[in-house]
């Protein structure tokens, strides 16, 4: 059932909602939460498809806010609000609302959701794009009990990450660090086995890829041990090494599908580690919306700190600024030649 709305109110839009959940038979909301999609004209069809794959898993209210000021003085001067009312197999397993905010309107996207919001249930706001700088700041978000971003879909994603260290509040999680929730667990599973201390790592994974970046944090924090970073061909993340005095344990995946973890003194094993979509990454976040204490203490590590963890040292220093957080490159390494020494105890002997 597909409700079409121009030029309304909130309040009409509840109104339409009661009505079309009469019709259908179901006077009963059965919803858990509200999710806000915050998106652009562009993007919010691929936004809704995946969040409408995550109600068959968390039964919601999905409400999408477009945005579209105009470009002319008219247009901007003016204000407007149309909607689009989705309901029974048109909305998965809950109700969506698509708001289009015309003009001055588009400025105040909280009270025209203010009252769409479902009573005595969370709510969860998700910036696919363009999140603002300070989630927990804005308007919206202030609204919210989690706050999702996606730092791999900016323009810097390492750069993003450095922001959302520095702007970090509880709630705040981004889609990059959903993603490496399966390199997360096998690697935990195979050093609950019994193994020598372990003296370093590295991660190796694509070059503007930040869940790379997070997961190297990760490793970093929770083993106090130098943590490298090389650049692959991808897809996404490829391999895991670790380094132990007894050898390598390493967690490779070269297609993006299967991986292979291989632990000295114990067989190689095959583990599946495909690649996720977003409606499963977005399902993941919406089944706890507590603070993820791992994700703050990993991505305020800085990502300046790779490969520069002092084991002496198990507190790391406050995290530096955005501006500073780069990835950490290694040069080459640079090759002597023999005559090229030769050449050098030549001019020493000489001075």
């Amino acid at each position: 059932m597909n409700i079409d709305l121009t030029d309304t109110t909130s309040s009409r839009i509840n109104a339409e909602l009661v009505k079309a959940r009469r019709a259908l038979g179901s006077p009963a909301t059965g919803m858990v939460l509200t999710l806000v999609i915050v998106t652009d004209e562009g993007n919010h069809y691929d936004a809704l498809k995946a969040a409408s794959g995550a109600s068959k898993e968390h039964p919601s209210r999905i409400l999408v806010v477009v945005r579209r000021p105009g470009r002319s003085p008219r247009d901007r001067a003016q204000h407007r609000l149309d909607a689009e009312v989705r309901m029974g197999s048109d909305a998965g397993s809950g109700e969506t609302v698509i708001l289009r905010l015309h003009g001055e309107l588009a400025s105040h996207a909280h009270s025209v959701v203010l009252p769409l919001l479902l009573p005595d249930a969370p709510v969860v706001v998700w910036w696919p794009e363009d999140a603002p700088e300070h989630p927990s700041e804005d308007k919206l978000g202030r609204l919210a009990q989690r706050r999702i971003t996606d730092a791999a879909a900016t323009e810097d994603p390492v750069g993003a990450l450095g922001l959302r260290a520095s702007t970090y509040a509880p709630g705040d999680t981004d889609l990059s660090w959903t993603r490496i929730t399966p390199w997360r667990s096998v690697l935990a599973s195979s050093l609950d086995q019994k193994h020598s201390a372990i003296k370093g790592a590295v991660v190796e994974g694509e070059e503007y890829n930040p869940s790379s970046e997070l997961l190297a944090l990760w490793l970093a924090e929770r083993l106090r041990v130098p943590v490298d970073r090389e650049i692959s061909e991808g897809p996404g993340i490829t391999a895991v090494r670790m380094h132990t005095a007894d050898g390598e344990i390493c967690l490779d995946r070269a297609n993006g599908s299967l991986a292979e973890l291989s632990v000295p003194g114990q067989p190689d094993r095959h583990v599946a580690l495909q690649r996720r979509s977003t409606a499963e990454l977005i399902a993941e976040e919406l089944r706890r919306l507590d603070p993820d204490e791992a994700y703050a203490e990993a991505v305020r590590f800085g990502v300046n700190k790779l490969g520069t963890v002092d084991p002496a040292n198990p507190k790391p220093a406050d995290p530096a600024p955005a501006a500073e957080t780069t990835p950490v490159k290694k040069a080459p390494a640079k090759r002597t030649t023999a005559a090229a020494a030769k050449k050098a105890a030549e001019k020493a002997a000489e001075k």
